[in-house]
């Protein structure tokens, strides 16, 4: 009688339970790579939305223009930048450089201005810069995850927390430079200085 060769069941099982370790080992390489895979996908996408934040700023603060604007009910003029850490916009200000490609009849100056509200960093711009009261600004929210945003502005007689120096200057006055500080939740402080057109 001829005997057949093949595995007993005890060599089966080892080979099942090897098989079984090697696939346990693989399928958590598989996930530690998908985890780190999303982390650096988040990572990413906030590293292109503070970009994004701190480049649109420091493009308006570059086109700062230096024309006051007249108040809502028309009885006076605001500064061409104006900032106060007790108001409630951070930053407010007169921008120049915005094309008018399709010949839209709308002014080449534009207001804007910087306010958080919560964790929120949002930029709010007018197609006027003369506003009246009616008109509500369009708004975009560029940041989230902000803690404080901090203002200093340099001048002639150094730096200044708030912008203008003093009240009844020439409201057309621009400061030198403006360095910005951002705190945010989950990367610390983001400190940029801007340069101003004079």
């Amino acid at each position: 009688m001829k005997r057949v060769a093949g595995f007993t069941l005890l060599e089966v099982l080892v080979a099942v339970a090897v098989f079984a370790i090697v696939g346990m080992g693989a399928y958590g390489g598989l996930q530690a790579v998908m985890a780190q895979r999303v982390i650096a996908r988040e990572n990413a996408d906030r590293f292109r939305e503070l970009q994004f934040a701190v480049q649109q700023l420091t493009r308006d603060l570059a086109q700062l223009n230096p024309r006051p604007v007249r108040e809502p009910l028309g009885d006076g003029y605001r500064s061409a930048i104006y900032s106060d850490p007790r108001a409630e916009v951070l930053l407010e200000f007169t921008r120049g450089g915005w094309t008018n490609p399709l010949g839209q009849p709308r002014a080449a100056v534009q207001r804007v201005a910087y306010e958080l509200e919560e964790d929120r960093l949002l930029r709010r711009h007018w197609f006027v810069p003369d506003q009246t009261l009616g008109e509500d600004p369009v708004e975009r929210e560029l940041l989230t995850g902000v803690r404080d945003v901090r203002l200093r502005f340099y001048g002639p007689g150094g730096w200044l927390e708030q912008w203008p120096s003093q009240a009844g200057g020439d409201p057309a006055n621009r400061p030198l430079a403006v360095e910005v500080v951002l705190e945010l939740e989950d990367w610390g402080e983001i400190r940029r200085l801007v340069e101003v057109p004079q």
